[in-house]
């Protein structure tokens, strides 16, 4: 099971940092995105690992957003820095073996999520 945590609310240009856990060693070998969903709108991927370490991201977080890998402690980080308004949204991770399906976010089970709220 995943959890997602670190959300909060926070001024324009400030930044969080998202954590994304799981029993077992699942984040270290698999594929993991952060995907949010903002009001009204459909969700997203935000930002991807590959079991390899390969990196993408939404071009509207580059540069500001970085995914990375703990595999002692089994975690997957979203550090999120110049935040925007528009960035606020539930903010979600997921794993799997297939990349492309962490991409496509084709999940049936989503988890609770964490709340991003970026004030100007």
């Amino acid at each position: 099971q995943l959890q997602a945590s670190g959300g909060g609310l926070v001024q324009a240009g400030g930044s969080l940092r998202l954590s994304c856990a799981a029993s077992g060693n699942t984040l270290s070998f698999n594929a993991v995105g952060w995907h949010r969903r903002a009001p009204g709108k459909q969700r997203e991927l935000v930002a991807g690992i590959s079991n390899g370490g390969g990196t993408k991201y939404t071009d509207s977080v580059k540069g500001r957003f970085t995914i990375s890998r703990d595999s002692a402690k089994n975690t997957v980080s979203l550090q999120m820095n110049s935040l925007k308004p528009e960035d606020t949204a539930v903010y979600y991770c997921n794993t799997d073996p297939n990349i492309f399906k962490v991409y496509a976010g084709t999940f049936e089970y989503w988890g609770q999520g964490t709340q991003v709220t970026v004030s100007s």
